[in-house]
């Protein structure tokens, strides 16, 4: 059974990577989702704000509307809060080259042009065999227009192309008015690669104390339909590589993962919740499930059931909003 893929040009043993989480901060856990399976590993992200915190660009991103109440700016954590520092973090890419065998993608988290973009040839030389470049920006000011924020997604990624050989993938989130314009222009501008989706965590509201607290909710599989919809959509019609994240717990989602068409799923959530280890018993399940419906490589499935190559290519677009209501109101009135 051949599981091999290939993704930005790295040939990769199985589609199963990791994804940028708290696991990769640790060079035994590395090793771990190694031994368990992974094909490469996403390391946690390197924030701009440890890079480039008193720039003054960077400032106006991150102030804007918080001058009206002071205790906004307490949710900035000071840069010692962060993660590792930039040499602990190239020295951290150093180390886990060293102790494996397999690609380990660098990411570089931030929102703004500037000098911090430099840290992506650092991360090349300390041995990053690719970079995830993950753009964060949640615009709240309404005068500045869509084409502006594109426009700031392209240079980011323009400065980075401009630093570096190795690949470069661009973590999206989905929210673009036309998201597939978007990516067809960073597909023009040289991105190697496109993971879909960021899932930008939300804000809650504690009743009890009146404030707003940040935090995380993990994905379940049912999140997977949004990055399935848009892989299966852009499958075919960009050079880039795909890659799908979020959602993705079982042997059937990466599947139906592979069969939108994206080169490989990436994991988190699952991995978060049941350690390393469940890298294996998805593997296991993907042979299990090949063999049983005679698929001899992933290759073999890849695209598959994107949308050019269904009988049905509207059922990715509106129609099949009109027909989901439709049979939920037919199945729902027995």
């Amino acid at each position: 059974m051949d599981l091999s893929t290939t993704y930005m040009g790295l040939k990769l043993k199985n589609p199963l990577v990791p994804s940028a989480s708290p696991l990769s901060k640790d060079l035994a856990t590395i090793k771990r989702l190694e031994d368990a399976g992974a094909s490469a590993v996403v390391l946690y992200s390197l924030f701009e704000e440890q890079i480039s915190f008193e720039a003054a660009e960077l400032d106006h991103f991150l102030t804007q509307g918080t001058e009206s109440y002071a205790e906004a700016l307490s949710y900035f954590p000071q840069v010692e809060e962060y993660n590792l520092g930039p040499e602990e973090y190239l020295e951290h890419i150093r180390k886990a080259k060293e102790a494996t065998d397999i690609p380990i993608i660098a990411s570089l988290n931030g929102v703004s042009t500037g000098g911090w973009t430099g840290y992506a040839k650092k991360m090349q030389d300390a041995g990053a065999d690719a970079l995830e470049l993950n753009i964060y920006f949640l615009s709240t000011d309404s005068k500045r227009d869509g084409r502006e924020i594109e426009n700031l997604y392209r240079s980011v990624l323009k400065a980075v192309k401009a630093s570096v050989t190795i690949p470069v993938a661009m973590k999206l989130s989905p929210y673009f008015s036309s998201l597939a314009h978007m990516i067809e222009l960073l597909d023009q501008d040289g991105a190697d690669g496109f993971v879909l989706f960021n899932r930008f965590y939300q804000p809650d509201l504690d009743l009890e104390s009146l404030e707003v607290n940040p935090g995380v909710v993990l994905s379940n599989s049912s999140d997977l339909r949004l990055p399935l919809r848009w892989i299966a959509i852009l499958y075919g019609r960009v050079e880039a590589g795909l890659a799908g994240s979020t959602g993705v717990h079982t042997a059937e989602d990466a599947i139906k993962m592979m069969m939108a068409g994206a080169d490989i799923a990436q994991m988190c959530a699952a991995l978060l919740l049941n350690g390393p280890q469940v890298i294996g018993k998805v593997l296991a399940d993907m042979k299990k499930w090949m063999e049983a419906n005679e698929y001899e490589s992933i290759r073999q499935m890849q695209g598959s059931m994107s949308q050019k190559s269904v009988a049905e290519p509207a059922a990715f677009e509106r129609a099949n909003y009109m027909k989901a209501l439709n049979n939920f109101r037919t199945s729902g009135s027995r």
